[in-house]
């Protein structure tokens, strides 16, 4: 930041500040507990949501830049992913006809079986982790607030 603000900082008051904090302390818990749940599977939550978005996609394939659009990962971040994935042999590379600089990313037939047995344990531990300690209307606020502040931060292009 180039010199001093016009203003004085909006500092958070203490409900503002016990908001923000009681949300980063138990969303990083949750990732991590969520992310910990998968190593039975050997899969991470950033493999596993890369998996969950080609299973779904036509013919298990996607544009990478799509896939890193959509999975909120830079370009490199998920040239990194993918390389670690395809030696697992979950996913493969293919160049696309259309585009000389453009590749596919393709779920293998070892990776769609990873997601699969993964799924369910998956589910179990998002419903015990975080959704059976909402009630419908606590789902809907939060759904609410965060599709505000997912809004709020496309319009900022803040995700990459």
């Amino acid at each position: 930041m180039a010199g001093q603000n016009a203003t004085a900082p909006r500092w958070l008051n203490t409900a503002e500040m016990k908001a923000w904090r009681r949300y980063i302390i138990a969303s990083r818990r949750l990732l991590e507990a969520l992310d910990s749940d998968l190593d039975s599977h050997d899969l991470s939550m950033p493999d596993y949501e890369i998996l969950a978005l080609l299973s779904d996609a036509p013919d298990r394939k996607m544009r990478m830049s799509e896939l890193a659009d959509i999975a909120l990962l830079s370009r490199s971040r998920l040239s990194h992913r993918m390389k670690v994935m395809e030696k697992a042999g979950w996913v493969k590379r293919e160049a696309c006809p259309s585009d000389k600089r453009g590749y596919f990313a393709v779920m293998t037939a070892k990776g769609w079986k990873v997601i699969v047995a993964a799924a369910p344990d998956h589910v179990e531990s998002v419903r015990s982790r975080f959704v059976d300690h909402l009630s419908k209307a606590d789902q809907e606020v939060i759904a609410t607030i965060f599709a505000r502040v997912e809004e709020s931060l496309r319009k900022d292009g803040s995700h990459d």
